[in-house]
This record gives C-alpha cells, structure tokens and sequence, in this order.
C-alpha cells in the first residue's frame, strides 16, 4: 500500500498534469511517472502483464519485421524469475522476480468470485494461454517487496567498470553533429556538462520525455521548433504524435465489515500491526500492490480479443489516492484497452527543466466513450453480484441515481483518469508516421536510438511495465548487432587523430 504514498509525493515522481480536455469536462488530469532509478517500474502498482499474443502480431504486420509475438515470447521468458516455476509460457532463471501476492486482502478473493456470477472465467495465469477473466494478478516482487527494472538489470551490474550511474542529473539534449548523436548534455547540480559517446545514444526516458529530448535536440516537426527558436537539425513530424493511454474509470463500494484498508475508527492500531508484520515477514497489507486482483473481458462477444481490463483494490480510492475517502470499502477500476483517439507531446519551452505540454486528447475519437461506457456497466454488474452479500456492500460510485447513458457519460467526463499507460509517442515503423525503424534507429539521425514505450506503435492490452522492459532487451541485441557488424567489416587505418 506504500504505492499511495509514491502517487502522492513528488520526490520520485515528476508529477505531470495534462492540459484540459474537451471531452472530460476540460479538467487536467494528473499524469505520475518515475523520477528515480528504475523510472515508473519503482513507483507502480507492480503488476506483471505481458499483453495479449496478438497486439505483437498487429506489430510486426505493420511492418516491424521480429516484433510479433513468437520473437518477443522469448524475451519474456529470459527476464522472468517466475515463483511457480518454467514453462513453455514462463521462465524461472531469469533477473525480474514475478511473484504470487503474499497475502491478497479476502475482499480480492471476493472480487473473483463476483467476476464468475457476472459471467467471466476463472483466469489462473493472464500471462497464459488467455488472458480473459478474472484472477488474481502477479506482481514484480521478491519477498513482498517490490522489484523494480533497477534492481533487476542494473544491481547486477553495478561493479563493472564500464559502467557509470548518474543521479540527480537533468538530459537536457542529445548532442548532434552532421546528423549524428555524439552525446549528451547533462544538468548536475546547477552546472552543465557534456558526455560524448564513442557508438551510440539511447534514449530510455519514456512516452513523455523521450520525444520532448529529441525536440530539445532540433528532431521534430519543424514549425513547432522554430515557433521556440530551436534549431531544426531533421524535420521529423511524428515526434511527440500518436500519444496513446489507457483511459480508467472506477466505480466504488462501501462495505460494513472493516475488511478492506481504510481510514476509520481502529485504523490506526491495525496499520502499526502491519508495520510490524512487513518487517519481521514481509507479508501483510504493506505487502499488497493496492491493485490485488482484477481480470479482462470483452464489451462485444464478436471481439477476437478483451477490450477492456480491471483493477480491483480492496480499499476506497479516490483521485490516485490523493483525496482521502473516511471508511471502509473497495474500488473497481475499468480502462478501455485499445483506445482510438490520438494525443501529442510537444514542448511548452525550449528549457528542459520545464514540463512537456501534454495532450492525450481523450475520447476524442466517437467509439471509445462507448466502449468505456460499456465497461463501466460490466464492472457494475460484477459489484452487484450476491459475491458481496456477507459485506453488507452499496455502491457509493457512480450512485444507483446514476443509470442512463447520458448520465453514465457524464459521469465519465467528471471521474475518468489516466492508468498510467502512454505509450507511442517516439512510434516504431517503416511510414512517414514513425520515429525509429524495427531497429530503434531514429529517422534521419546516425548512431541514436529510443528504447522506451514511446515505440510502441499501438498500445498493448495490458499494463506496459513488463512490455518495456522487452523493448530494452530486444534494443541491446539490435546495439549489439550493429557492432558486431561494424567490428567485422576492415576499418582504414586513423590519421591526424588528436586526443
């Protein structure tokens, strides 16, 4: 449950807002990503979800020629450290612990429960052979503690002598010469630097600032850099376009019985009982990852796939936790999967230090309020399963007044929030609409790639931790591909070189 405290702090966390949208009553929305080693894996909710097999296949036929889904499978699998053990879907050697929840709260089990009467299937495992139902989610930890990229990758590694970490450090621009990356430079501690690079730069700073580093760097739609004075170095459009996320609306339930986590009269008591189980066992309600259970399902049965996915917490939250709600009981998230509307980031000023302008244009396509207006109703029909009887359950959320479309809608454009999955913004492809190639390579630009999110040409169905952490896998083979190539082809010897 410490996740809470991460979403509404701003140590680790950029703690981003968006502009207004249209279509959500013109209010911002809060957007937390990671400010810290590990990015957004060390302040998430740790669920570990790999999408579903054929939004790799969609991919790969749009002309990303070893991303479907038998390429990056494998991938996966080398990174999983899975606590049931290998399979031909699952590793168990791997760096990235993938873990049963310790101690999931009787309210998640409920959850499950409720899903069944509603008509899903049970789903043991939603990175298994389908991923349709609903279950109890794993999670990136190791001992109920959580398992960031961080310290699965980089840990490991920290001695090598070729290796240097940086913190407290601000990318201001990636350093181009004749339309080559030769470096970076860094903001530390008030004073500007610069880092050159002997092969290549890698940009790994996600849907939001990767796009805005390239724009720093004179890489985008020209018009918008010349409008701050930056210096076009290549024309590139597409940078910063196809912002994609998975819009997320909750409903929620009060309950009598005090089992869920929440602010009350015996609170206090049973949350210095769990400070101290976590610390003597690891288990417990400090264990949890807030989002214990949840499951997918499809608004229209002719769907070859789930379209939309849930979140079940076992306590009432409001407002990414940052509004505090007084009693007891449960929230059900939904998000629309597969949204078709397009946002953008652009840049708000040529200064690094100031946030990006973010777009995510929600619902700005006429097919996703329905779909998501659908899911709402599938999650409303789960919390009124006879699951919930021994709990003494109501809704609180959206209200039993509310039950039209019209006001479902409007209920919509009033609570709907970000589930923290934007992705695209730096889009994988071989069109004019891209950013980098199969390869991660940048358009116009020699020895610079992007190995984030950002690429992902379509959101996947599912959260995006794991699938990010497959992007920076598959960009170390393409890097060490490349120079292997480089090594194997006769370099003419270096004259004039002055050191």
């Amino acid at each position: 449950m410490g996740i809470i405290r991460l979403l509404r702090g701003k140590r680790y966390n950029w703690y981003y807002e968006t502009t207004a949208q249209a279509a959500l009553g013109n209010r911002k929305l809060y957007w937390p990503r990671g400010k810290t080693l590990g990015g957004s894996s060390s302040i998430n909710a740790m669920i570990y979800m790999r999408g579903h097999p054929s939004d790799y296949d969609d991919w790969a036929a749009a002309g990303n020629l070893g991303w479907a889904w038998q390429d990056v499978l494998p991938i996966f699998k080398l990174h999983e450290r899975q606590q049931r053990g290998a399979d031909e879907l699952h590793g168990a050697d791997g760096p990235l612990h993938v873990s049963d929840l310790a101690q999931p709260n009787p309210l998640s089990r409920t959850f499950v429960e409720a899903g069944i009467q509603a008509g899903l299937p049970r789903c043991e495992d939603f990175n298994g052979p389908s991923m349709e139902g609903v279950g109890l989610y794993q999670v990136t930890q190791r001992e109920g503690k959580r398992w960031s990229a961080a310290r699965a990758f980089l840990d490991p590694v920290r001695h090598r002598p070729n290796l240097t970490i940086l913190t407290d450090c601000l990318t201001s621009q990636v350093r181009i010469d004749n339309r080559r990356a030769t470096g970076v430079r860094v903001r530390e501690r008030g004073h500007e630097r610069e880092l050159r690079a002997r092969r290549e730069v890698i940009l790994c700073a996600g849907a939001v600032n990767s796009p805005q580093l390239l724009m720093l760097s004179g890489v985008g739609p020209g018009r918008h850099l010349q409008d701050l004075a930056i210096p076009v170095v290549f024309d590139l459009p597409a940078v910063g376009s196809n912002l994609q996320d998975h819009l997320d609306v909750t409903t929620m339930a009060r309950e009598s019985t005090a089992t869920s986590v929440g602010v009350g009269f015996g609170a206090l008591p049973r949350l210095l009982r769990a400070f101290a189980e976590y610390r003597n066992h690891g288990t417990g309600m400090l264990a949890s990852n807030a989002a214990e259970a949840g499951g997918f399902a499809r608004t229209d049965t002719h769907l070859d796939r789930p379209d939309v996915q849930f979140h079940f917490l076992p306590t009432l939250l409001r407002n990414h936790g940052r509004d505090l709600v007084w009693g007891y009981g449960y929230t059900l998230h939904v998000c629309q999967l597969r949204p078709q509307s397009r946002g953008r980031i652009s840049l708000a000023s040529p200064d690094a230090g100031m946030a990006p302008r973010i777009d995510p244009a929600y619902l700005s396509h006429p097919k996703d309020l329905g779909v998501l207006r659908a899911g709402l109703k599938f999650a409303r029909r789960i919390l009124a399963s006879t699951a919930w009887a021994p709990f003494g359950s109501c809704e609180l959320e959206p209200g039993p007044g509310v039950q039209a479309d019209p006001e479902l809608d409007a209920y919509i454009a009033r609570n709907a929030e970000t589930i923290y999955h934007p992705v695209g913004t730096c889009k994988m492809g071989s069109g004019a609409d891209a950013v980098v190639d199969r390869c991660l390579r940048v358009r116009g630009i020699e020895a610079l790639r992007v190995a984030d999110a950002s690429i992902m040409p379509g959101l996947i169905g599912g959260n995006t931790n794991a699938p990010s952490m497959m992007i920076g896998e598959m960009a170390s083979r393409f890097i060490e591909a490349d120079a292997m190539l480089s090594r194997s082809v006769v370099q003419p010897p270096l004259v004039g070189l002055v050191g």
